[in-house]
């Protein structure tokens, strides 16, 4: 993307936030998303969050999901969706001249769905085969498990799909998810964002004009940051007997064996976040020269995968390393696993192996940067819960102040072996 790009900020009286980045390009991503996924919902309507999703393009007050479909793909153009543990998201890639067309359709979605029974019994059945092929993927189901090890006992622990059981009761009656959404889905919980050669002006009106007469209910019961987004701490002081719950293993009959090794890390907004990023790009990124790929794979030949990830949440987060190797390189695979990371724990590193991570680390920004369709969620995301969003030359300048002296701290922070998780399927 280029250089010369700008971006807008605007809050509705509500508290809809709105953050629009005017770039050259004739292709826009415009759409919503909202802070409520699945560590808002309660045990038994697991799901509901992806449910809703789903559902919301299956009919509203004025379009049936045909006409949903046909009316943005009529015009070129791309909808999509998608729930995480904390946020659902709906957006679209159109030309720019559509954007209106595009945000009052999405609108419609979000406000106005119909839930009618004869179409969600149908996406039922959808995301019943959804969690059917997800089972089947070890690579995939892993992270489900890994996070249900990490925060037993808080919601985040609950998959995103949810199961059969809580699917069947969600979507037994439609005002359930009805009642959800407007709990949910309220103004100061709601960015709409928007990227491309647009008018930061008309971004703004639009915006009002769709969502500036939502309000959040005053009967609302504010149970889902009481009950169900209960703080979860960096580092935990489990006891000794706790710690038998560190380490779990699965038979899931697969040729390889499949494991993941990590713990919790700093939240979103935390002053070591970005640091950590670097940190664990070092470690085993999305790269073949991280350290993991150079001593699993590269030199050893243990491995067929190798990578670790930071992944950052509202009030806490988590890291972890995934591998998959054969049964009998899995002992020797762990150890070198461990000793990757405790490396990081005592040996600074030196100036000259801290630039070449810097300057990696920016080549990979910038060219992640010039995926409009990344870049454009990115910054609602860091709307959403900082209220700003960087440019991603911003953030790596905050980036390149990180010192050995800091990146040694962190991994001793984070990377403690009595707040290691391990999982594996066998």
């Amino acid at each position: 993307m280029q250089e010369n790009t700008q971006t807008f900020y605007h809050i509705l009286p509500n508290g809809v936030k709105i953050v629009h980045r005017r770039t050259p390009s004739p292709v826009a991503y415009i759409g919503v998303m909202v802070g409520a996924g699945t560590r808002d919902e309660l045990p038994e309507e697991n799901g509901m969050a992806h449910y809703i999703e789903h559902c919301v393009f299956k009919g509203t007050a004025h379009h049936s999901a045909r006409r949903i479909i046909q009316a943005i793909e009529g015009i070129g153009g791309e909808i999509n969706a998608y729930t995480t543990k904390e946020e659902t998201t709906f957006y679209a890639a159109i030309l720019a001249e559509h954007v209106q067309l595009t945000l009052h359709l999405i609108a419609e979605m979000i406000l106005q769905p119909t839930f009618r029974k004869d179409e969600t019994d149908k996406e039922r059945m959808v995301i019943l085969d959804e969690i059917e092929s997800y089972n089947d993927s070890p690579s995939e189901l892993i992270y489900d498990d890994f996070e249900n090890l990490v925060f037993a006992g808080s919601s985040l622990a609950m998959p995103i799909l949810g199961t059969r059981k809580t699917l069947r009761h969600i979507s037994s009656k439609p005002d359930y998810p009805l009642r959800w959404m407007a709990e949910h889905y309220t103004p100061e919980r709601m960015v709409v964002f928007c990227q491309g050669d647009v008018k930061p002006e008309r971004i703004f009106h639009l915006a009002e004009k769709e969502f500036g007469s939502l309000r959040t209910p005053s009967n609302r019961s504010n149970r889902s940051t009481q009950n169900t987004r209960s703080n979860q701490s960096t580092q935990s002081n489990q006891s000794s007997s706790d710690r038998l719950e560190r380490q779990r293993s699965f038979k899931k009959h697969t040729h390889q064996v499949h494991a993941m090794l990590g713990g919790k890390a700093y939240p979103l907004g935390h002053e070591d976040q970005l640091a950590m990023f670097l940190l664990n790009n070092i470690l085993g990124g999305g790269s073949l020269n991280s350290r993991l790929n150079l001593s699993l794979r590269e030199s050893k030949g243990l491995v067929y995968t190798v990578e670790s990830t930071y992944t950052p949440l509202s009030d806490t987060g988590y890291w972890c390393v995934y591998w998959a190797c054969d049964p009998e390189d899995f002992a020797q695979s762990r150890m070198l696993v461990q000793r990757e990371i405790d490396k990081l724990r005592e040996t600074p590193l030196t100036p000259s192996a801290l630039s070449h991570a810097l300057i990696q680390l920016r080549g990979q920004l910038a060219i992640s940067n010039q995926n409009q369709e990344n870049s454009a969620l990115a910054m609602a995301k860091s709307m959403l819960y900082r209220g700003s969003a960087p440019s991603w030359q911003e953030t790596m300048r905050i980036i390149e102040e990180t010192s050995p002296q800091q990146i040694i701290r962190i991994a001793n922070e984070i990377f403690l072996p009595q707040n290691r998780y391990i999982l594996t399927y066998e």
